[in-house]
């Protein structure tokens, strides 16, 4: 029996009530909110042993609310990044979803699963399922969709979101975290993750247009796109990076972290083929530009225009899995 239990968080505009959920294992506290899913917060120590928050978010969903754009932690489907034109062609048609992004979908629409309610089960005593139903038509995107999300609390404090969902009709499904990741502290005031040192097993690149649409494939040597030898991370960047790896079955470890200051660790392993870099340089609001980075795992933007792309479409009888683990540690 699990010991697992939500406890209120508050209510939305509306009057739903919100409830927060915490798994804790070695060392490693995460709290998960039923409104979008939301990684509220997650705790580590750092090289002293201080337990600190490492993640953006709010105290009350008031927050999240007023702060939509930003995306901060959410469960992000049912396709993570932007849709060109808010439009793509599938088995013979041409469907149209909700443009929330001057001309393109971004992140599943104006109400994306980042804006829904999610049930939440204890699954034993380190994690939790989210699942919804994400009906035919919502924001546009065809099929009837089953969607979930288990977050659990590895025995080395590494947590570990696996996505899983099938449909009734044919449609595209890109699935992702957006926890913006500060490993100096949220509440020990560090205020920029310009310092942080990043590392990304990535040779390519997607150029993008003004509207951050991808307009193919290029090499990151010798560019400021190439983090494949670990660098500080700085500013400017929205891209998606083409994994060296590819689509794989297990999770592989594509990603590190180090803020030299705290001496917490990030590494990131994912099954996906892609990972946005976003340094956050259009955050408002309680957070200053740059107080976080963004290392979204996923397929690539617009592959449901670009056969050239992995694909991103689901059918009736197949199950969409992909799986992501964030590891923690300390570096002296």
């Amino acid at each position: 029996m699990s010991q697992l239990s939500g406890t209120r968080f508050g209510t939305l505009s509306d009057g739903t009530e919100v409830r927060c959920w915490t798994l804790e294992r070695a060392g490693t506290r995460v709290r998960v909110l039923s409104y979008g899913g939301i990684v509220r917060s997650v705790e580590v120590p750092d090289r002293a042993g201080r337990a600190g928050n490492v993640v953006l978010g709010f105290a009350e969903p008031g927050g999240y609310e007023e702060h939509t754009g930003p995306y901060f932690g959410a469960l992000i489907g049912r396709y993570a990044n932007r849709i060109a034109g808010g439009r793509f062609p599938l088995g013979g048609r041409t469907y149209d979803v909700v443009r929330n992004e001057g001309p393109s979908c971004l992140h599943g629409g104006a109400r994306g699963f980042d804006k829904r309610m999610w049930e939440v089960t204890p699954v034993g005593e380190h994690a939790l399922r989210l699942s919804r139903v994400s009906p035919d038509g919502e924001e546009g995107f065809p099929g009837r969709l089953e969607v979930s999300a288990t977050y659990a609390l590895e025995e080395s404090g590494a947590l570990r979101i696996a996505y899983e969902a099938v449909t009734d009709a044919p449609t595209v499904v890109a699935l992702t975290n957006h926890s913006y990741w500060n490993l100096g502290g949220v509440d020990a005031g560090a205020e920029s993750t310009a310092g942080h040192e990043l590392r990304i097993d990535a040779s390519r690149y997607t150029p993008v247009d003004a509207d951050l649409i991808p307009t193919g494939v290029a090499e990151v040597a010798g560019t400021r796109f190439d983090f494949r030898e670990g660098r500080k991370t700085g500013s400017g960047y929205d891209h998606n990076y083409v994994l060296d790896k590819g689509v794989t079955e297990e999770a592989v470890e594509v990603a590190e972290v180090y803020d030299p200051a705290s001496g917490r660790v990030l590494t990131v392993a994912t099954t996906e083929p892609g990972l946005q870099l976003y340094t956050a340089d259009a955050l408002t609001g309680p957070f200053a530009p740059g107080s976080g980075i963004a290392l979204e795992t996923q397929h690539f933007p617009d592959s449901p225009n670009r056969p050239d792309f992995p694909s991103t479409v689901l059918r009736p009888g197949e199950v969409y899995r992909s799986e992501t683990v964030y590891g923690f540690g300390v570096r002296d």
